[in-house]
Formats: C-alpha cells, sequence, structure tokens
C-alpha cells in the first residue's frame, strides 16, 4: 500500500494551479467528436443525457463526456479506465475476474456481484440495458463516446441509477466504405488486434457496420502453488475477444432502422487474491508481488456475452419523433473463487452466474418553439439465476477430529442456488419549458410497477470420503444431493417448489428543475431528483425471509455551467442527498458454528451527503490545452441497523483528483498529440462494514503520444499507464477476527483470511493502425 497523502495539501495544490495557469478544465472538455475543430477555442460537445441530442453546456445535468478522439489519444481501452475523468466516480473490475464491474457513482452502488442483488448505477450500451456486472468491464470496441451521468436518473432512466448511469454510444455509419485494422503490443506480452468498418450494400439506404476484437496478455502474477498439475498458472491474464454486427437501414428520410449483434467471449483465468497476511494452516508465506497468489482450485474462468438489439426512428413530423428501442441478452458465467488463496480447500468456492433479459422502450421526442418534451413506456423481464459451493473440506476434517462433526467426517459443503425473476414496467415524461428567454423549468416523473419472484435452495452436506466425480478428483461438491428449499413454498418438503417468493413495488420518482440562462455562455440550475434501487430477495436466503423494500435516494443540486471565454469553461455542481432503506445482508446465528453462513437482508440503514464537482478546461494556446477535475463528498450515517454496523462508504474516496495537459504539434511528417495525467485518489474503504482492509491515498501518472499521418489514413500512439508502479487496491475478502490486541484470529475456515485485490500495475503499450 502506499503513503497516506494529505487531502489538504492537494487542495492547496488545485487551488495554486487554477491561479497559476488560469486553466483548469470541465474534463468533460475531453470529449472532442470531430477531428476538424478549430484550434484555440473550446470545442462544442453533444450529450444524449436527456434522450434527446443536446450542447454538453445547456444540459442541466452533471455529466463527462468523453469522445473517441480523446479515448484514442490517452490509449483508453476499457470502461474502467472512466473514472479518472469523472469527478466521485468508481469503475473497477471487481475481485475474484477481470470482467466484472464493480461501479459506485457519489458512494452509492453495489458492491455485491451475486445474482439477485440490483445494481446502483446503471451501465447502457446504445440504450440497451446492462443488468448484472458480469462482463460490465467493457473493452471498447467501435465507440463514439462514453457519457457518465451523476446522481440520480430515476425519471429519465428508471430503476437502479441511484448512483447515476454510464452510457457506452457506438458509432453511427457514415454511408461510405471504411476498413480500419489496428494492433497494438505491449509489456506482459500483450497481443492485441481489432478490425472494424462499415459497406453501403445499397447505396444511401442500407449499411452494414462490422467490429472484432481479440485481445491478449499474460498474467501480471502467477499462482505459486496449487494442489492441481497441469493447470494454467498466470493470475491477471487476458483472453478475450469481442464481436459486434451492426445493420443500419435508411428507408426514407423520415425512417431509419438499426439492428445489433455483439458478442463476447472471455477465458481469461479466474483472479487469484494476495493474502495480507500470513495464513496459519499452510507455510505459504505471502507472495513478494501482490499479483502472485496460491490455489487449490482450477484457474479456468469463463464468460459469455451475447446480444441483440433493435431500433426504429421514424420523424412524424419536423419536430416529433417517435423511437422503439428493443434488446435481448444473455450471459453465462462459471468460475473458481478461491477465498483463501492458499493450496488448500480451506474455503473454495465454484460457481456459475446465468441471466437473461429482454427490454422494449417505445420514447416520444417533440421540440416546440417554446418547449421540449421527451416521454415514454418501458419494460423489462429478467431472470437471473445461479449455484455456488463454499467448500470447507480441511475445515470439516479439523472439526471432526474435534470430534464436532460425526466420526470420519472429511468435509463439508454449504451449497446456495437459486433464480431471481424480475418484470418490470414503467411511464415516464419529462417537460423543459421556457418560461422566459432566459428562464426555464423542466418538471419529469416516472411510474415504475415491479414484481419479482424468487427461489432459493440452501444446504449443507457432510462427507466421510472424496468423491471421485465433481469439478475434479479430490473437491468436495454435493454433486446430485437435492438441497432444501429455503425461499418460496414448498408444502411437501420434497425440495421441489410449489410456488417462489413473490413480491411487488410500485414507485413514483419525480424530477424538478430550474435552469437560467445569465448569458450566452453562463447557465445556472437547481434541480430535486429522486431515484430507487429495485427491493428484492435475498440470494444467499437460509430460511423463508420477506422480501425487501427499494432504495429510496432524494437529491438536489446546484449547479453553473459556463464558458467564461472562448477559451476558458467553468462547470461546478453541488449536491446533497439522502438514501433511505439502504438494502444491507448481515451475518446471524451462532458465530461459533462453522457451518452457520446464516446470512438475513435488510433495510437496516439510512445515510446522507453532501459534495461538489469542479470541472474545468483552460486552451492556453492553439498547441496547448489544460484539464482538471475535482471531487469531492462527505459521507453522514443517520440510521445505523445494520449488523455488522455500517462505518463508510465502499470504493469511495473522499477526494478525487485529474489534472491533465495535452499539446498538438503539426509536422511535415504529420500530427503529434502529447497527453499527461496526474489522478489522485484518497483513502477508502473496500466495505462499508469493515476497516481490516483499505487503501491508502495514491496518486497516478499516465502519458502518451499519438500520431497520425498526414492524409489521416496511418496513426499510431504510445502509451504509459500508471508510470510509477503504484499498488492500490480495488477488491479483497476479510474472512478473519480481530483480538483485542490488534492481532488477527481466525474467521471463517478457521484460517486468517485476508486477501485483497489489485489494479493494474505500470503498463506500456504501441498501437499502430491504418484506415483504408
Amino acid at each position: 500500500m502506499n503513503t497516506t497523502h494529505n487531502p489538504y495539501i492537494f487542495a492547496r495544490t488545485l487551488c495554486a494551479v487554477a491561479v497559476t495557469t488560469a486553466c483548469l478544465s470541465s474534463q468533460s472538455a475531453l470529449a472532442q467528436d470531430t477531428e476538424d475543430a478549430s484550434r484555440g477555442k473550446l470545442e462544442r460537445i453533444e450529450v444524449t443525457a436527456r434522450k434527446t441530442v443536446e450542447s454538453l453546456q445547456e444540459t442541466p445535468v452533471a455529466i463527462t463526456s468523453v469522445g473517441a478522439v480523446e479515448l484514442a489519444e490517452k490509449g483508453i481501452s476499457v470502461l474502467t479506465e472512466i473514472q479518472q475523468f469523472s469527478p466521485n466516480t468508481t469503475l473497477q473490475t471487481s475481485r475474484g475476474t477481470n470482467s466484472t464491474l464493480t461501479a459506485f457513482i457519489r458512494g452509492m452502488g453495489q458492491q455485491d456481484p451475486l445474482w439477485g442483488y440490483e445494481p446502483g448505477v446503471g451501465i447502457y450500451v446504445d440504450d440497451m440495458y446492462i443488468a448484472r456486472p458480469q462482463g460490465a468491464v467493457l473493452d471498447l470496441l467501435d465507440v463514439q463516446r462514453i457519457e457518465v451521468l451523476r446522481g440520480p436518473q430515476g425519471t429519465l432512466y428508471g430503476k437502479n441509477t441511484i448512483g447515476g448511469a454510464v452510457k457506452y454510444v457506438t458509432k453511427q455509419m457514415s454511408g461510405s466504405p471504411e476498413l480500419t485494422v489496428e494492433g497494438t503490443v505491449g509489456n506482459y506480452s500483450r497481443k492485441d488486434v481489432k478490425v472494424m468498418g462499415q459497406y453501403p450494400i445499397m447505396e444511401d439506404k442500407v449499411y452494414l457496420g462490422f467490429g472484432y476484437a481479440n485481445l491478449n496478455r499474460d498474467g501480471y502474477g502467477e499462482f505459486l502453488q496449487s494442489a492441481l498439475d497441469g493447470q494454467d498458472r498466470e493470475n491477471y491474464n487476458k483472453d478475450l475477444w469481442a464481436a459486434r454486427l451492426t445493420l443500419e437501414i435508411e428507408p426514407t428520410d423520415d425512417l431509419f432502422l438499426r439492428f445489433g449483434w455483439d458478442k463476447t467471449e472471455d477465458k481469461s483465468n479466474a483472479k487469484g487474491g494476495y493474502r495480507l497476511i500470513d495464513s496459519q494452516r499452510t507455510d505459504a508465506p505471502v507472495p513478494d508481488s501482490v499479483y502472485d497468489s496460491y490455489t487449490s482450485m482450477p484457474t479456468w474462468n469463463l464468460v459469455e456475452l451475447e446480444g441483440y438489439s433493435w431500433m426504429a426512428r421514424y420523424d412524424v413530423t419536423e419536430d416529433f419523433e417517435v423511437k422503439y428501442i428493443g434488446s435481448h441478452r444473455e450471459s453465462y458465467s462459471p468460475t473458481n473463487i478461491d477465498f483463501d488463496n492458499t493450496p488448500l480447500d480451506i474455503f473454495d468456492v465454484p460457481a456459475i452466474y446465468e441471466d437473461e433479459n429482454d427490454t422494449h422502450e417505445l420514447q416520444f421526442n417533440y421540440a416546440g418553439s417554446h418547449f421540449s418534451l421527451v416521454g415514454g413506456l418501458y419494460y423489462y423481464d429478467g431472470e437471473s439465476c445461479g449455484v455456488f459451493d463454499a467448500v470447507l473440506g480441511v475445515l470439516g476434517r479439523d472439526y471432526a477430529a474435534l470430534g464436532i462433526f460425526p466420526e470420519g467426517t472429511t468435509g463439508f459443503t454449504r451449497e446456495v442456488s437459486g433464480c431471481n425473476n424480475s418484470e418490470s414496467t414503467a411511464a415516464y415524461g419529462q417537460l423543459n419549458y421556457d418560461i422566459t428567454e432566459k428562464l426555464s423549468v423542466s418538471l419529469g416523473a416516472r411510474f415504475t410497477d415491479e414484481e419479482k419472484q424468487a427461489t432459493v435452495f440452501n444446504g449443507t452436506v457432510l462427507y466421510n470420503l472424496y468423491p471421485e466425480s465433481g469439478w475434479y478428483d479430490g473437491y468436495v461438491r454435493p454433486d446430485g444431493v437435492s438441497m432444501p428449499q429455503v425461499l418460496g413454498t414448498d408444502t411437501d418438503g420434497d425440495g421441489v417448489p410449489d410456488a417462489p417468493a413473490v413480491d411487488s413495488w410500485s414507485r413514483f420518482t419525480p424530477r424538478v428543475g430550474v435552469e437560467y440562462q445569465w448569458s450566452p455562455d453562463m447557465m445556472f440550475f437547481a434541480s430535486y431528483s429522486q431515484g430507487f434501487k429495485s427491493g428484492t430477495f435475498n440470494p444467499r436466503a437460509t430460511f423463508n425471509e420477506p422480501g425487501v423494500d427499494p432504495e429510496v435516494v432524494d437529491s438536489f443540486e446546484l449547479g453553473m455551467k459556463s464558458d467564461l471565454t472562448d477559451q476558458l469553461r467553468f462547470n461546478l455542481t453541488l449536491f446533497s442527498y439522502d438514501h433511505k432503506d439502504r438494502q444491507y445482508i448481515g451475518i446471524e446465528g451462532n458465530s461459533d458454528d462453522p457451518t452457520a453462513l446464516l446470512q438475513r437482508l435488510r433495510n437496516a440503514a439510512e445515510t446522507s451527503a453532501t459534495g461538489a464537482e469542479l470541472e474545468m478546461t483552460y486552451v492556453a494556446t492553439e498547441n496547448l490545452s489544460f484539464d482538471v477535475a475535482y471531487g469531492f463528498i462527505d459521507f453522514e450515517i443517520k440510521e445505523n441497523n445494520a449488523v455488522p454496523p455500517l462505518i463508510g462508504l465502499a470504493s469511495t474516496p473522499e477526494n478525487t483528483l485529474n489534472i491533465a495537459a495535452k499539446y498538438f504539434i503539426q509536422t511535415d511528417m504529420g500530427d503529434f498529440v502529447f497527453n499527461a495525467n496526474y489522478y489522485y485518489r484518497d483513502d477508502y474503504l473496500l466495505f462499508e462494514a469493515s476497516d481490516l482492509i483499505k487503501q491508502d491515498a495514491y496518486g497516478m501518472v499516465n502519458a502518451s503520444v499519438t500520431w497520425e499521418s498526414m492524409e489521416g489514413d496511418w496513426y499510431a500512439g504510445l502509451h504509459v499507464k500508471n508510470l510509477t508502479d503504484e499498488e492500490y487496491l480495488v477488491g479483497g475478502y476479510d474472512f478473519v477476527t480481530r483480538n483485542d490486541d490488534g492481532s488477527y484470529g481466525v474467521g471463517l475456515g478457521n484460517d486468517t483470511t485476508l486477501a485483497g485485490y489489485y489494479g493494474d500495475p505500470r503498463t506500456v503499450h504501441l498501437t499502430v493502425g491504418y484506415r483504408f
């Protein structure tokens, strides 16, 4: 871990930069959508935060937009890197796999990726909702821009956007034949290939777009010891391919149709954690590298994602547009998670996640002379299922020797499986009305009605011998053993459900806003908005417990957006929110019982926060520009009935800061762009109810240089990420107890399991591409 930095020093540094350069920037300005914009002046940035195309500076929403040009110039290839450019935002790769997303905005999100739990930050690809965090660490392919909307988006985007929403917008085709081939090489034997293009099947009418990426990299570390032979020992490696097809049809000037298909297959190994303290059960020492681990499990992992989408847009009149958007998505992810990270089967968890969902949205957009209206109907139908085994083979033998379990017992497994199905319908509308030339109001509301059905099977199996079947020989797993149903209705007790547990919730989420255009280049806005995260059932239930109510967030914002000159942009948002009925799962039962694992989900807490987000841009000359994004959040616990109690925010630092500089040179050889940025995150907890694992404050430096030929066909980029090789935690497990003297005692698994997962080390990569 790193030495803690003083946030007040950084605050003074920020002020010094502001005075010295007079150039602090909205990191949003990194989103240039055109390459031929005039040099030396601020860019106009278009966004679709309110489901219609608007200028960023005219949109009364706290939003960061990063466009395709800047993504390429900075060598950004994966969604998680966007967190650097958006204040109070956390987008990180979760523990255990390389493609599960941990997302928090303003301290609101969801740490646990188990099926049945709902995210607090909505992820959208071309307005298609990505319902689960598995596979949500998207690799950027053929992207136009990434938008990060901060704060509850309950009116236009609906449930599960209490923190905000992240929108991945792909490129719309130009109509002319295009083909781009791109290759990347880097340290850790990185080898990437991307092919993207489009072709007009029928001139001015029908276009076919395509994209393919094959991404490979060796591990940052390795599994040092394993109970298995012949397994791939790489840790934190990458082995992924992704493909996308898009068909666009424009039969008339008024009608536009788009059909899309995408698929991703990620065979990167399951990630092993770094033991932060010595195991008491094995003599394997704490590894020298934070990317090294131990395991008693197979190292393979799989994430398969596939989706279909379709969109029809019809311009009824010049001012009235009707749009229909539909999608179908499926995902399948079997994985192996070694919680204890030792060569012993102390606490091993094989798991399978499966999801399937369909969405339909009918949207209306009307623009009058003094008002605009966005409205629509939305339907979501999803099924999220899974199974996991908590295998405690060695622990079972230990307790058998003590006479706690029957004589001859060699191990036991707690198996949990089930499904959580959701059907949701909603109607929404938002009116923006100009009272005068300068004063306007916006009124929005959404009504959502949702029903959920859930079934959970949960049981413990004791063993007298190791079976010769299962995931591998010697593995204690209850294959073929019927688990009792604990959530739902099973009147005859045969383990076959008569009916699932059922509950329903309805929610009205309003938004009221006022905007005042002080001058053509300065706008003030204030708003109240509400968002909610769906009610749900406990996917780890051990008895037939009721569902929990939705989490509700009431948020207030006061902001200013201004282009003070042609060269200086200054945007500021102040916010506060109340977060009620927070869903929290706590441990219950006899803590001395090693098989207990009793967990109950409750609406257990109420919290609040206030904060500020500053984004500025200064275009110093035709060649030089600077950007800064700063976020601050102050958190308070108002009601705390969680067990164990909440102590802070998860994965959310009090201060975030990004300072960036960009320099452009035009030569006879082509155009060169130099980029460098310093990104700072204050210290933060990994879990909101535990301080056993926390990350000290750290700073990260990135640098890039890109080149484009005079003809615009050849391009290249050299990118260095995490130049100082900072080590920073993004996930972990804390199955230990804390003794009075500060030492650690054994926890679940009868060992001192305190393990962390880390972000990427220093990486260097070179990208070369050609546009035909």
